[in-house]
């Protein structure tokens, strides 16, 4: 596999080498955190092949769109966006339209695409990732549209290149694919059933982000805790946290299903595993957790957040909450809201129901009335709001310890705490990617605000 994608790559350098310029590339991630890990493979490639990377899309002579399906919205930007690039591919037939990620794993998109946008140049899926150099070699060398969706990946491919956002923390995939097929989500019909990676495999690689300077490695999956390699996800927590240089260690997205025991104890033993937890609920109510195939039940749930409180004082617990679901009544939106008074959760990502075709929620009949949906979303937002202020004004005095990401337009740093609360506070750029004391002076409800001690 390594020759085979290095061929390409090089074919496609070869081309690039003999423009006057070096061509720009420019790759837009929508959705969650493993779409943003595969737009840093697709940016390493680029770079290997040798364009150089721009955030201004008027400079891009390629413009990739990783694409996001869960949500409607996402799909609107895409077509929104893609519609702005007729005049401009008219103007410039070099220019290279490349859309990859989740939506291209619905036929029925691929075919609005060919129909609608017919300038779009490549259009792959979320299972052949590495198969990129060659499709824009064969766009290259060939008119038309290039169109490669696989409905399955037989297997799983190590070592691509990656550029990563930031040089001190990184994402690590560990799984890919969903089992759990709750009724409202897309994402095991297009992302595919669960493939755990080897544990030798991701074990090399945390160690060489490390020798490159990572200080905080993020464990991605879909549902990351029902890791199924050779050993368990708890036992995979205890093998990375061994490895010298990584400062932390954080893992999304959860189940409450699969958060064992091990899982708990895990986090409470081992000292480089984050104080944070993201454990999505969804809805409150016994009969809408049942329709959704969640698998468990308000009262279970709420004992789960209890037991990791217990075991892990202070830990900051975040979670996913659903509004508008079919056949959702005021009184199941009443247990939702009970979820979150009894939970106190540290943050919450609030959305409402949106319907994906060939999902058994999209073909139930009692959907919920828009109107009904935005007055509840909006109780929703200001109770978790509420509380998220509560918990933020307690941590005012305290010290926490900041890894500094960024610095804002206002000139301050920013930065994530153990915790993952966000930080601005005053300093100096050489302390990107440290790790640093901050006293806490000021809450808002989003965010902290501190001096350096």
């Amino acid at each position: 596999m390594e020759k085979w994608m290095s061929y390409y790559l090089n074919k496609v350098l070869e081309i690039n080498n003999k423009l006057t310029h070096p061509p720009k590339a420019m790759v837009v991630t929508y959705g969650c955190q493993m779409n943003a890990r595969d737009s840093e493979k697709l940016a390493g490639m680029l770079t290997k092949m040798g364009y150089k990377m721009t955030e201004d899309e008027d400079v891009a002579d390629l413009v990739i769109f990783n694409t996001c399906c869960v949500r409607e919205n996402a799909e609107n930007r895409l077509y929104g966006n893609l519609g702005n690039f007729k005049e401009r591919k008219a103007k410039n037939r070099n220019l290279k339209l490349v859309l990859c990620g989740c939506m291209m794993q619905q036929d029925i998109v691929v075919e609005k695409i060919k129909t609608s946008y017919p300038y779009v140049d490549v259009i792959f899926g979320t299972f052949n990732i590495y198969r990129f150099p060659e499709l824009l070699h064969s766009s290259m060398e060939t008119k038309g549209i290039i169109v490669d969706i696989w409905q399955e990946a037989p297997e799983i491919v190590e070592d691509l290149p990656s550029l990563r956002e930031y040089p001190f923390k990184a994402g690590v995939n560990i799984m890919y694919g969903c089992d759990n097929h709750c009724t409202f989500c897309i994402v095991p019909y297009v992302r595919g059933r669960e493939r755990s990676r080897q544990p030798e495999d991701i074990l090399a690689e945390v160690q060489a982000l490390a020798a490159d300077g990572v200080r905080e490695i993020m464990l991605l999956g879909q549902n990351v805790n029902s890791y199924a390699g050779s050993i368990s996800f708890a036992e995979l927590l205890h093998m990375v946290s061994q490895v010298d240089g990584i400062n932390r260690i954080r893992f999304i997205s959860n189940h409450p299903k699969d958060m064992n025991d091990d899982v708990i104890n895990a986090i409470r033993d081992l000292p480089k595993v984050c104080n944070y937890l993201h454990l999505p609920f969804q809805a409150g109510s016994d009969r809408l957790l049942f329709e959704m195939n969640r698998r468990h039940t308000k009262q279970w749930y709420l004992d789960l957040i209890d037991k990791v409180r217990s075991q892990i004082p202070g830990i900051a617990i975040t979670t996913d909450i659903m509004v508008g679901f079919p056949g959702e009544t005021e009184e199941d939106f009443q247990d939702t809201l009970d979820v979150v008074r009894h939970a106190r959760f540290a943050s919450a990502f609030t959305f409402i129901y949106s319907r994906r075709l060939g999902t058994p929620a999209d073909a139930m009949e009692n959907q919920v009335d828009e109107k009904v949906v935005k007055e509840r979303f909006s109780r929703l937002l200001e109770e978790v709001n509420r509380i998220t202020g509560e918990i933020s004004t307690e941590k005012i005095g305290q010290t926490l310890e900041v890894l500094v990401e960024s610095i804002g337009k206002d000139g301050l740093l920013n930065g994530r705490a153990d915790d993952n609360s966000l930080v601005h506070f005053a300093g100096v750029e050489r302390l990107l990617g440290q790790l640093v004391k901050i006293k806490i002076i000021e809450a808002k409800t989003f965010y902290l605000t501190g001096e350096i001690v």
